[in-house]
């Protein structure tokens, strides 16, 4: 089985489409991930501020 990271750009792109109240099966679909992914990555990373892309990435990094 193949896995890459998401990359930065990726998560800047689920933080623009969370923003337009898009789904996370939409999200998963639009970047061509698997939904749970997606869903994986939004419950690490969201905190009462929202979705950090920024903050998510540099997290996964270390």
């Amino acid at each position: 089985m193949n896995y890459t990271h998401l990359t930065r750009e990726e998560r800047y792109q689920i933080h623009a489409l969370c923003s337009l109240g898009i789904g996370i099966a939409a999200i998963a679909g639009h970047l061509g991930r698997h939904r749970s992914t997606i869903g994986r990555e939004l419950s690490r990373n969201v905190s009462e501020a929202g979705y950090d892309p920024s903050k998510a990435h540099a997290q996964a990094r270390e």
